[in-house]
């Protein structure tokens, strides 16, 4: 296996622009890529924006699950716990 270099190679992640510098692709013998290799600092910085979307990703999906809740309630009359109440609860 040998490795090429792809200098000023450009990537989208978050809406944010990366640039690899030092990028290095793997190669099999038929000349095929099968890996890169990523500067370190460039591979923190995409686990790092990995951890915000993961993060986002909960809280997105904690409202949408919350809104599905209102609207079965809305349907079947149950009556829901107040905002007032949950921060009363919550300060307790």
């Amino acid at each position: 296996m040998t490795t090429t270099d792809n200098s000023q190679i450009f990537y989208s992640f978050e809406k944010r622009i990366y640039m690899a510098t030092a990028l290095k692709c793997m190669v099999d013998e038929n000349g095929d890529k099968t890996s890169v290799l990523v500067p370190l600092k460039t591979w923190e910085k995409i686990n790092q924006d990995y951890a915000k979307l993961q993060n986002k990703l909960k809280v997105l999906t904690g409202i949408k699950e919350g809104l599905a809740e209102i609207r079965e309630a809305k349907k079947s009359g149950k009556k829901l716990q107040t905002l007032q109440d949950f921060l009363r609860e919550s300060n307790s």
